[in-house]
């Protein structure tokens, strides 16, 4: 039955649950109402009958009439005259009522009684017994009263309420089914929209944004998704772009030069041993380069930390720039490196962030002149890196971060123009904040903030 229910359309299941909600709260409520009403009709005729006494001349005529066939007195009650032998008077046109055990008590003991009991014509019937005015301990009355009297309204009462709470549950069961389908059109909408993307894969579809309400909340969040997805995959679709370009022009280097050796050992024509030892450099040199190239993609593939992946660890920053110093110097011979490291901790990943560092020395080794000097500086959480180049024009400082951008006077260095884009990408994932700007007297400085504090922080 369950398993039935929920598979229902959402709007079937609200309609049939706001008619069951309605078909509970109306069977309480006529239930109760039946139940209450009863009761005050049961107590009303238990007043009445108790009330009713007749006089001692009203029994006195009772008894001197009693099987004539006479009517001493009008009443819509059956008036009945019970001696202690148990012999009965009853009023005339009326059935007489059985006399119980309770009935000869109050002859001898003078205590009234209220009990159910049956006429002789099957009737059942309401009884009051208590001793005769004037005649006591001889004589007592019995006024009965069917209790059909009030059974009969009070079926009808429920027959009137069943059909009530009918009519109300079928409404119910309406209005919820119109609500519901009003309620959820909004959903309907962003359902057709779900479905129009599986198919077609048009991240561009917004939808319409009315109101304040859970719904409306759900549409935002929906279109903000979809402007994100969309995004993500523009980014996806340029980085594939200039991947693809970016190893153009290293594979089609490569493929000559090695055309080239092959179509020598083919044809048997030597190449000069200077002309052979450039082409293998060169081979080897674009080989490095698509490592380099192949190095830095993967890097910015990789996923950022969620916030499930653990908590981050803390390192020494000073530390790391110490190490990423230390490459540098190897690819800068003839350089002077200048190293000022004040103590800084940071929340950060070790790898990711020494890379970054090492990308930033990089840059500064490439442009830097012969015997040049570069100097790095790390204060109060503010990491410096200098060289002394040629500098980067104001109209490119905009562009410098961005994937594979690079400048016109460095397109014949080395380099995938990844670098900066991952020093950016590591440092924002830190919490930090990167810059680079002209420096006085020629050159250009990097420079990384990041939060972080002079001691080392208590571990998480």
């Amino acid at each position: 039955m369950t398993g039935r229910f929920r598979g229902l359309p959402l709007r079937s299941r609200l309609a049939l649950l706001t008619a069951a909600a309605v078909a509970v709260a109306v069977a309480i409520v006529a239930g109760v109402s039946w139940v209450v009403l009863k009761e005050q009709l049961e107590e009303q005729r238990d007043t009445t009958l108790t009330n009713v006494s007749p006089t001692k001349e009203t029994v006195l005529e009772l008894l001197r009439t009693c099987g004539t066939g006479q009517h001493p007195f009008p009443s819509p009650y059956t008036v009945q005259i019970i001696t202690t032998t148990g012999a009965v008077c009853t009023s005339a046109g009326k059935s007489p009522v059985t006399v119980g055990p309770e009935d000869l008590r109050v002859v001898r003991d003078g205590e009234p009684v209220l009990h159910d009991a049956r006429a002789k014509d099957g009737r059942e019937m309401r009884v009051a017994t208590s001793a005769s005015d004037g005649v006591p301990g001889v004589y007592a009355v019995t006024i009965a009263q069917p209790t059909g009297d009030i059974d009969k309204p009070l079926n009808k009462l429920a027959l009137v309420l069943a059909l009530t709470a009918g009519v109300g549950v079928f409404g119910a069961g309406a209005a919820g089914l119109a609500i519901a389908r009003t309620g959820l059109r909004p959903v309907d909408r962003l359902t057709d929209a779900v479905e129009h993307i599986a198919r077609t894969e048009d991240l561009a579809v917004r939808i319409p944004v009315d109101g304040e309400d859970e719904i409306a909340r759900l549409s935002r969040s929906f279109n903000s998704m979809t402007a994100s997805l969309a995004l993500s995959r523009d980014r996806q679709q340029q980085l594939i772009a200039d991947a693809g370009h970016e190893l153009r022009t290293p594979l089609t280097s490569l493929r000559t030069n090695i055309d080239l050796l092959v179509r020598s050992e083919e044809t048997g024509r030597a190449i000069p041993p200077e002309d052979r030892k450039e082409l293998l450099a060169s081979v080897k040199a674009q080989m490095t380069e698509l490592a380099v190239l192949i190095g830095d993609l993967q890097e910015l593939s990789r996923p950022e930390a969620g916030p499930g992946s653990g908590p981050v660890p803390v390192i020494a920053l000073h530390e790391a720039v110490h190490r990423a110093v230390e490459r540098a110097r190897l690819r800068g011979s003839g350089l002077t490196f200048s190293v000022r490291l004040d103590p800084w901790f940071v929340r950060a990943e070790p790898a990711a962030l020494e890379r970054a560092v090492v990308n930033l020395l990089d840059n500064a080794v490439k442009f830097s002149p012969p015997g040049g000097a570069v100097e790095v500086a790390l204060s109060g959480g503010e990491l410096t890196v200098r060289d002394h180049g040629p500098g980067v024009p104001a109209e490119e400082l905009p562009h410098v971060f961005d994937r594979f951008w690079r400048s016109p006077t460095a397109r014949s260095l080395p380099g995938s123009g990844l670098g900066l884009s991952i020093v950016a990408r590591t440092v924002q994932q830190a919490g930090g904040q990167v810059v680079l700007r002209p420096a006085e007297g020629g050159g250009t400085v990097a420079s990384v903030r990041l939060p972080g504090a002079a001691t080392a922080p208590p571990p998480l």
